[in-house]
């Protein structure tokens, strides 16, 4: 699956009207209660950026940026400005002999938590802890899949956290666009659906 490592133009993304979502199938039953069956274990965003194109420069760069994407063929980067960052986020325990960790966001209400991984840190944003004090070398990060790497691997019990920003993967979800420019600078713009990839 062919992935470009570059991120929709950000005034465009700031404007984008959509969130995550799930897939459940809901049953009403001749009692009038209803069973519910999750089909996904995560989320998977959806996003409309139609609504974040405000000019005639605006349409051109996501045209030029839909053109090289090839619509729907090659996936890239995408802000979610409604959630792209993680503090003190958890991502593993030391045991002396693992050296990787996946970063991943947790989402936490009622007792109830959900880990996503986040495959696509924001480069340069990642900051690595060990029991809460800043390891400011002996690690590196993949900025294409999350992973963690360590030097050395931490000690047994050490806890590792991490701070970062971070895109989500995404295409999008229409080989269609259909801009109307009705004069200089001024046009209407159909639905550009974009779509999460998971990891």
């Amino acid at each position: 699956m062919a992935f470009d490592e570059i991120r929709l133009p950000t005034g465009i993304e700031r404007g984008a009207l959509g969130g995550p979502g799930f897939l459940t199938n809901v049953v009403l039953l001749n009692s009038g209660k209803e069973q519910r069956n999750s089909l996904w274990s995560v989320d998977r965003g959806q996003w409309d950026i139609g609504y974040g194109i405000q000019t005639r420069d605006d349409a051109l760069a996501v045209r030029n940026f839909f053109m090289a994407r090839l619509g729907r063929a090659r996936g890239f980067r995408f802000k979610d400005w409604t959630d792209y960052q993680a503090v003190a986020q958890s991502i593993g325990q030391g045991d002396g002999s693992v050296s990787q960790f996946q970063l991943i966001k947790t989402y936490a209400s009622g007792g109830v938590s959900e880990a996503r991984i986040i495959a696509k840190p924001v480069a340069g944003s990642l900051r690595i802890y060990r029991n809460g004090v800043e390891a400011l070398s002996g690690w590196s990060v993949d900025v294409a899949t999350g992973l963690v790497s360590f030097t050395s691997a931490p000690e047994p019990g050490v806890l590792v956290s991490a701070d970062f920003t971070f895109d989500v993967p995404a295409r999008f979800d229409s080989d269609q666009m259909d801009i109307t420019i009705e004069t200089y600078q001024l046009g209407s713009w159909g639905p550009i659906p974009i779509i999460e990839i998971r990891p």
